[in-house]
């Protein structure tokens, strides 16, 4: 971890704030701005990152992101400091919550949508959460946090039960809770879940045997491209990388079905309407050879997207949210289609949740997604004229 980061992940938001100043007085040479690149997706400690909500703006800025927008599962908790990093750092923010949905009572609700664990459940966001709402949302969430910890206290149970006789047994309390923000009103996801067992099993066998553990004990066939990350002893992300194997094809052998922290979509819907944000659907599209290596390869909404788009107009979805790093030109140009003749607006937004992956998206300097550049901005600026 470079000393920047040390700094700005801090223990407390108030020290990370100070830290981020004095490394901003600090700078020799500001890093340029770019016109073409904006970024609505950045994940924090407050769901699952490497990086505090300070650490995001600053990494953004680095980038050459004139804007960055925070998008938390489950918590608003890390909103507040983003939006001053982003004041003190002249980063331009946006704020809102990344949560999964029931479909139930719909024609999809049976299939896989976006999520790539359950049928019938949904991620959804909300973006442009007016300041004055974020505590609001916040307060929402909180008791189906709870209920979510509940559901991967299970799943810790099915861990150990899978491995009693590995050498690895996982405390919910001991090892998953501690890597999260709970107590400061974050949430305790899959990632936090997996990434305690990856530090499990490098401490149990070291890196040097860890890709013939996932493949022995675990029974995951690695690809070339996993096995030369898995196997390169000076690989900076190793722990990131065993993470991004495990949550794709782990997960499903210890998988609780989400029911209780899951709102109905009409319930977001109805939430989305009380604090006037916008209430987005995110596109996966049926995956290949995952971008974020976390997703397992299958087929998901892309067979029946116009079904799909006409269950969103029923609950007043507002936009849909994509990845253009993560789909084919084909697969995009269908979606905007659709969002031109349902009226959806379009937001872009880098799914950041890895010291791998890049803040900015190179397709963004492409003819075809300018207008996510001017979406951005649009959005900037209704978050601000509701706060």
């Amino acid at each position: 971890m470079d000393k920047n980061l040390q700094l700005l992940n801090a223990p407390t938001a108030e020290e990370r704030l100070l830290n981020l100043q004095k490394i901003l007085r600090d700078e020799t040479e500001k890093p340029e701005v770019s016109d073409v690149f904006v970024n609505n997706h950045i994940h924090t400690t407050y769901s699952f990152s490497p990086y505090s909500p300070t650490a995001a703006v600053y990494y953004a800025r680095k980038a050459t992101l004139p804007t960055a927008g925070i998008m938390d599962h489950d918590s608003m908790a890390g909103a507040g400091e983003f939006i001053r990093a982003g004041e003190i750092a002249g980063v331009a923010t946006t704020v809102g919550v990344e949560c999964r949905v029931r479909l139930s009572g719909t024609p999809i609700a049976d299939r896989f949508i976006n999520n790539t664990d359950q049928k019938g459940i949904a991620y959804m966001t909300l973006h442009g959460v007016p300041h004055g709402k974020i505590d609001y949302v916040q307060k929402h969430f909180a008791p189906l946090r709870e209920k979510r910890n509940d559901r991967t206290r299970k799943m810790v149970q099915n861990i150990n039960a899978l491995l009693r006789d590995s050498g690895i047994s996982l405390s919910f309390d001991g090892d998953v809770l501690p890597l999260s923000q709970f107590a400061d009103g974050g949430s305790v996801t899959e990632r936090h879940l997996i990434f305690a067992l990856c530090r499990k099993i490098i401490g149990l066998c070291g890196r040097e045997h860890t890709a013939d553990f996932v493949e022995n004990t675990l029974g995951i066939a690695l690809r070339d491209k996993q096995k030369k990350m898995l196997t390169d002893m000076d690989n900076p992300y190793f722990d990131y990388d065993l993470l991004g194997v495990l949550k794709s094809a782990f997960v499903e052998k210890i998988y609780v079905p989400a029911e209780e922290e899951c709102m109905h979509i009409s319930e977001l819907s109805k939430l989305a309407k009380e604090t006037d944000a916008l209430l987005c659907y995110a596109y996966l599209g049926d995956v290949q050879d995952s971008v974020t290596g976390d997703k397992r390869s299958g087929k998901f909404e892309d067979a029946y997207l116009e079904e799909l788009f006409a269950v969103l107009r029923q609950y007043d979805v507002d936009a849909v949210t994509y990845m253009p790093s993560r789909n084919t030109l084909t697969q995009l140009r269908r979606v905007q289609t659709l969002c031109a003749e349902g009226g959806f607006l379009q937001i872009s937004g880098e799914d950041i949740n890895s010291p791998r992956q890049k803040f900015i998206c190179p397709q963004l300097s492409m003819p075809e997604f300018r207008h996510l550049v001017e979406a951005t901005w649009a959005l900037i600026e209704r978050e601000r004229a509701r706060s």
